[in-house]
């Protein structure tokens, strides 16, 4: 069986397929600047070189006819007919409260998507754009929707209700969803196999840290908690989001700097975060760099976001009365040795201890806690492709 994973930004697209009988990368690829003059496709065939196509894409559709001619291609592509992909399976950023897992796409899956752009505005409809595509340039093959939500819904209401009036929970739906679901299903899933457990005999905190970061308490298989809310907003400091706040700043930069709804939605989204902080990046690369160079406002950006981490990960481990494991994911979890370090020097209190040796890695999986640490400490490189082919495998063949 072999499945095309697709996921549609408002102007890229990136897509790989699979081999699901192993699991293998049959190929994978990007398109950049979709609409926008200067658009290309890069696809890497394989273990073959890169083929880069720079050609006018003005919409999602040609995008995805694009991808497909490159897949059969005579030269590059890697299957002989459309007839070898079996199914596709969809990245979907929001899906509210109507899906807890993924879905075959039919058309009543489809009204609840276009019900839930409010959700996530930004990104749901270059997501239903790439399903509406697909349908019509591969008519009869199955389509899978796939949620950064879904993972979470497992939530108990406790965690997941604001402290607002509950009629606005009933009428409008504003509540915690959580994202990056389908990496915290991976890592988590990944890390019990690395510890030779079932998913649901273990507690699990994952550490999902990028330039957007969320962390997960997982208990026995399920999320009990997640730090991003109803939008990625919420929760940890991130490369251009502000995370938690006081609600009250708000109204007060508003009135102080004259900013109106769409101007403060954009301060505390695009200008925040560690690049508020900082001054420098909102790339966490550049911001080391400053801080190791002196930087005090760039060392204070690394320092604020370790320390927000600790804080979920403790509050964490109260939720679910203990952890067996914790990981780091993502690209700064993954690669940043000096931010791993920095988070889990805080974790003596559960037992965890950092080996610096193990801890000298980047982008691979491992553990890196000390032979007796209590709290296992792991670097997990995230899948959000794979488990989303596998989720689509999983539906499709029942």
């Amino acid at each position: 069986m072999k499945v095309l994973v697709i996921n549609c930004g408002s102007s890229s697209l990136k897509y790989q397929l699979f081999n699901m009988a192993d699991e293998s990368v049959l190929a994978k690829g990007l398109v950049e600047r979709i609409g926008i003059e200067g658009s290309v496709l890069k696809h890497q065939p394989g273990e073959a070189e890169k083929v880069t196509i720079e050609t006018e894409i003005p919409d999602h559709s040609v995008a995805i006819k694009l991808v497909l001619n490159a897949l059969v291609d005579a030269k590059h592509g890697v299957i002989k007919d459309m007839n070898e992909i079996s199914a596709v399976g969809h990245r979907v950023v929001h899906g509210a409260e109507k899906f807890a897992t993924s879905v075959r796409i039919n058309d009543a899956v489809m009204d609840a998507l276009e019900e839930c752009i409010e959700m996530a505005p930004l990104h749901n409809p270059p997501n239903i754009l790439g399903i509406k595509a697909c349908e019509k340039l591969m008519p009869g093959v199955a389509q899978v929707g796939v949620f950064d939500t879904a993972f979470h819904q497992t939530m108990p209401k406790h965690a997941f209700i604001y402290g607002l009036p509950y009629e606005v929970y009933k009428k409008h739906g504003i509540r915690r969803y959580g994202f990056h679901g389908t990496s915290h299903k991976f890592v988590s899933q990944q890390c019990a196999e690395m510890m030779g457990q079932k998913p649901e005999d273990i507690k699990v905190i994952t550490c999902h840290l990028g330039n957007g970061s969320s962390v997960a308490a997982v208990k026995n298989g399920a999320v009990v908690d997640t730090s991003m809310g109803l939008t990625p907003l919420e929760g940890l400091v991130m490369g251009t989001r502000c995370g938690d706040i006081d609600p009250a700043i708000l109204p007060m930069l508003m009135k102080k700097e004259n900013m109106d709804a769409d101007a403060i939605d954009s301060y505390i989204n695009k200008e925040s975060g560690v690049l508020g902080i900082s001054g420098v990046s909102s790339d966490f690369r550049d911001i080391e760099g400053a801080a190791d160079e002196g930087n005090e406002r760039a060392k204070l950006a690394l320092d604020v976001f370790a320390y927000r981490v600790q804080k979920y990960v403790g509050a964490y481990a109260a939720a679910m009365n203990g952890v067996d494991a914790i990981v780091f994911t993502a690209g700064l979890g993954e690669n940043s040795i000096s931010m791993r370090e920095s988070i889990a020097e805080a974790f003596g209190y559960l037992g965890a201890k950092i080996d610096k040796e193990r801890n000298n890695v980047r982008g691979k999986a491992c553990e890196i806690s000390t032979a007796d640490s209590k709290v296992k400490l792991f670097v997990i490189p995230t899948n959000e492709e794979l488990m989303i082919a596998r989720d689509t495998k999983s539906i499709c063949l029942g």
